[in-house]
């Protein structure tokens, strides 16, 4: 099961998948097969369902060399509960699915989910590494990993290649159809065809009337969604609902916040009342912030100019971009995402758990080399190690590993 937010490459990723593993694979698309959603719903066995299939497909089905592939699967709960028994039958049955508001439909079953019986792998926009690999740029890639491993300076000529790259990506993103006009126009950012970007939001927000009953629940999520920007600017430095809306409430807005982060459309970053292990168990409750799950979408919300992010001009948002682009890198790398505030204001972007310590990484958009709130993190919390994300080079100095930018990606976990 492929979750992930539209259009970030679900259906494609796993057509390629399936002309490359199967001899043969049958898809049924249930937004627009409502057929087959009714007839999943009728009152008959299970293998009766699966037996009509063909018939629906149009042609037989060999169920032992050929994959299923339900895509939009959130249309049908029928085909939801069904995984199970395709899991547990005898017959090597071989199931994906995939569906755009999936992660939502998830939350809210009226029938029980299959646990234990279905894989769930959880697509992002493309990270900034992939980035790098459509572009052709493996070797620069390879370069940046080695110099993140070995706490070793790039060369000055290529650190500035990867900062222009960087730039490049926080204008464009990682939707792979802005992506894809990218490379076609020649990775020339003024050929770059803005229009998309603008069209994925503009489907975001459909969306949010196409698959909502309530007009109501309808318009507060799209009132969140248009208030991430505002929200990523904020000083107080956590999600205020006043910014959604002159009186809003948290219990009016809940459902609505909750939808979007489900979708993949929001990225939710929460606030810890102390860093310690597990930092899920010392969340505190109702402090978060939100960040938009694309950098291109970002820039395009803004309607930052190309020339002066390219041109690295000290304009407002440059650093809610950067923040906004490393919780894109670590959401991508399967991190969940939390950050750190003193009662003094001191605040620590993120924070990174693994191994036996937790990890402090303050991110700034200039050439920083003193943060006073990470100095007062360290000496409060004497971390292992800490990390400080900015668009100076490599390097490790008093227990401060110093990373660009542009290796953000590399802070895997691992």
């Amino acid at each position: 099961m492929l979750i992930g937010a539209r259009q970030v490459g679900k259906t494609y990723l796993i057509r390629e998948f399936c002309q490359r593993e199967f001899a043969d694979y049958v898809e049924f698309n249930f937004f627009d097969r409502p057929d087959v959603v009714t007839m999943l719903a009728e009152d008959i066995p299970t293998q009766q369902k699966i037996d009509r299939l063909g018939l629906y497909a149009g042609r037989s089905i060999d169920f032992t060399t050929t994959a299923l592939f339900f895509d939009e699967i959130q249309e049908s709960e029928d085909a939801i509960a069904m995984l199970k028994y395709f899991a547990e039958s005898p017959v090597p049955y071989k199931v994906l699915c995939a569906g755009s508001l999936l992660g939502v439909k998830l939350k809210r079953l009226r029938k029980a989910f299959p646990v234990g019986k279905v894989k769930k792998l959880y697509l992002h926009t493309m990270d900034f590494e992939e980035f790098l690999l459509a572009s052709g740029e493996e070797l620069l890639r390879d370069e940046i990993c080695a110099c993140f491993s070995e706490n070793r300076q790039m060369a000055n000529a290529l650190h500035l290649r990867c900062m222009d790259r960087y730039r490049s990506y926080l204008c464009i993103g990682g939707m792979p159809a802005a992506v894809s006009d990218y490379l076609i126009k020649d990775k020339d950012i003024l050929r770059f065809d803005t229009s998309i970007l603008t069209d994925i939001r503009s489907d975001y927000l459909a969306d949010m009337t196409k698959h909502i009953d309530s007009p109501i629940e309808a318009a507060r999520i799209e009132r969140i969604y248009s208030s991430l920007p505002a929200q990523l600017g904020n000083t107080s430095r956590k999600f205020q609902y006043s910014k959604v809306r002159e009186g809003a409430k948290s219990r009016d807005y809940y459902s609505a916040l909750d939808w979007l982060v489900s979708s993949g459309m929001a990225l939710q970053c929460q606030q810890v009342t102390k860093p310690e292990k597990p930092l899920r168990g010392n969340e505190r409750e109702g402090f978060f912030k939100l960040f938009l799950n694309d950098s291109g979408l970002l820039s395009n919300a803004i309607k930052l100019s190309f020339a002066d992010i390219m041109l690295n001009r000290d304009i407002p948002f440059k650093g809610v971009l950067a923040e906004n682009y490393v919780a894109v890198q670590l959401a991508a790398n399967n991190r969940e995402l939390f950050y750190w505030l003193s009662d003094n204001s001191a605040e620590v972007d993120f924070l990174l758990e693994g191994g036996s310590d937790i990890m402090p990484a303050e991110v700034k958009a200039g050439e920083h080399k003193y943060s006073a709130s990470l100095r007062s993190y360290t000496q409060k919390y004497v971390p292992e190690l800490s990390v400080r994300i900015t668009a100076l080079n490599f390097g490790l100095t008093n227990k401060i590993k110093s990373v660009p930018l542009y290796a953000a990606f590399c802070l895997d976990g691992d």
